[in-house]
């Protein structure tokens, strides 16, 4: 398969009848922007690259685009909100029940109900007008906020409030991961606005924990927790008035629609009976979850070393330090066919470091494993445009609500797990111990990646965005 022009006109979308979006300015910026087969195809390609692609589009092609300026800012604002909500609540919770456990739940619960939805609620990305759906979720999300400022309100009720809104972050995260595609195109641009996203990510970690710490110090937790409610409610405004509104990318009508629950869950058994997608899924989702698992441990493993909060707040910062210094060095300076041809490399590389820990190495040492860690994040350049290319049309949204929901569960489960584990043995063997086993199980998912590569002579892998528009059911050319 061949990978589509980066304007938002893809040859094998435009088949689909409810394909494609309406022009935008990002039209114009994405004509820069270059996605020969080499980047579709990874590694694999025997083709150099398109001429073209020795000029990457940079960043400065993705904010020329004025809706998705509008886009960043409103994320910018969310993943601050949702930081700071995490860290207000523990307080909060803290304060109220003097209960370590209970604390760091307002953590875990922000990873662990993603499952829900993205299994259940899905299909809300795709069946419904993106520009609804995202402001409808901040609106939600604001409303749990407030909720949570409520004097007296039990921690039971503070708790679930906060699963609300974790249950509701995949349905938002694949509608905007969606939305990229109609305002980016599915070409270069739509990687590096997927890129910008995961900056913002990395970032809001670093400054939402220190402005949130900040905050705190002068106001009380629930003066925050309103805050954070303004937050969700800027990024509605912005949504709603700096986006266009289209239409839903599933416009189907009638009896064979079938009802929310039952789309969400058709639609991810579909999209996992397809041998491709299932192959990117996975790749999406190991490493991350292996790579959280040191992390998981950093708190223990400073006490180990003896470090003090400041020994122990570099650390919980190294990760994310190496994540935002790769990220903008690749989407940069790097060429889409260089990025692609990265993607199996740095995917490994990410859970490789962790083996240094076997050595139970010093403080400066430990800071070195956890950036060069935090590096391996850079993958993701390849996955995203393979994984886009892979899926088809009418179930893009859900298919990014599906990733997103998968990426964060496992890393929930791998910290639970890791957790489990150190309680029975010593840091030193489960630390390394996450490198051993990620090791082996990406590269098992590369070989399946690779297997099911466009152009390769597996006749059961579907070729290209051909047969996204056909009936309900597996799609065409999958293996069951």
């Amino acid at each position: 398969m061949s990978s589509p022009p980066s304007g938002p006109a893809s040859p094998d979308r435009s088949a689909c009848p409810d394909g494609g979006a309406a022009a935008t300015p990002a039209a114009t910026a994405t004509s820069t922007a270059t996605a020969g087969p080499a980047a579709a195809a990874g590694p694999d390609a025997a083709a150099g690259p398109h001429p073209d692609e020795a000029r990457p589009a940079g960043y400065r092609a993705v904010f020329a685009v004025p809706e998705f300026r509008c886009v960043f800012a409103a994320h910018l604002l969310s993943s601050l909100g949702v930081v700071v909500c995490e860290l207000a609540l523990s307080v909060l919770v803290f304060e109220r029940t003097a209960s370590p456990l209970l604390s760091a739940l307002t953590f875990a619960l922000g990873l662990l109900p993603y499952v829900i939805g993205g299994t259940l609620l899905s299909a809300v990305a795709d069946r419904y007008p993106a520009r609804r759906v995202l402001v409808g979720c901040d609106v939600l999300c604001a409303l749990a906020a407030a909720g949570m400022v409520a004097p007296g309100a039990p921690v039971a009720v503070l708790l679930v409030l906060r699963c609300v809104i974790a249950a509701i972050a995949p349905v938002f995260a694949g509608t905007r991961a969606a939305t990229l595609g109609e305002i980016l195109g599915e070409g270069e641009l739509f990687v590096l606005g997927r890129s910008v996203i995961r900056l913002v990510n990395q970032s809001a970690q670093l400054a939402g924990f220190g402005a949130g710490g900040l905050l705190l110090v002068a106001v009380a937790p629930r003066g925050v927790l309103a805050l954070t409610a303004g937050t969700f409610l800027g990024s509605a405004l912005l949504l709603r008035l700096g986006t266009l509104a289209r239409p839903a990318r599933d416009r189907a009508r009638g009896p064979g629609r079938g009802a929310l629950l039952g789309a969400s869950l058709d639609g991810g058994r579909r999209l996992l009976a397809d041998r491709r997608v299932r192959a990117l899924l996975l790749l999406t989702w190991l490493p991350p979850a292996f790579v959280v698992i040191p992390e998981a441990l950093l708190v223990a493993y400073g006490g180990l070393l003896g470090v003090g909060p400041a020994g122990m707040g570099l650390l919980m910062c190294s990760m994310p330090v190496g994540a935002v210094v790769a990220e903008a060095v690749a989407g940069s300076f790097l060429s889409p066919h260089a990025r692609a041809r990265l993607t199996f490399p740095m995917g490994l590389f990410a859970v490789l470091p962790s083996l240094g820990f076997a050595a139970q190495p010093s403080l400066g040492w430990a800071l070195l494993l956890l950036v060069l860690t935090g590096t391996g994040i850079s993958y993701n350049f390849g996955v995203d445009r393979w994984f886009v290319d892979a899926v088809p049309e009418r179930l893009l949204g859900q298919a990014m609500t599906v990733m997103q929901a998968g990426r964060m569960t496992a890393m929930g489960l791998a910290m639970g797990l890791a957790g489990a584990a150190a309680e029975v043995a010593p840091l030193r063997v489960v630390m390394p111990a996450a490198g051993v086993v990620g090791a082996g199980c990406v590269l098992v998912v590369i070989r399946e990646v690779r297997r099911t590569a466009p152009g390769r002579p597996a006749g059961a892998v579907r070729a290209g965005g051909t047969g996204a528009c056909g009936p309900a059911g597996p799609l065409p050319g999958t293996e069951n």
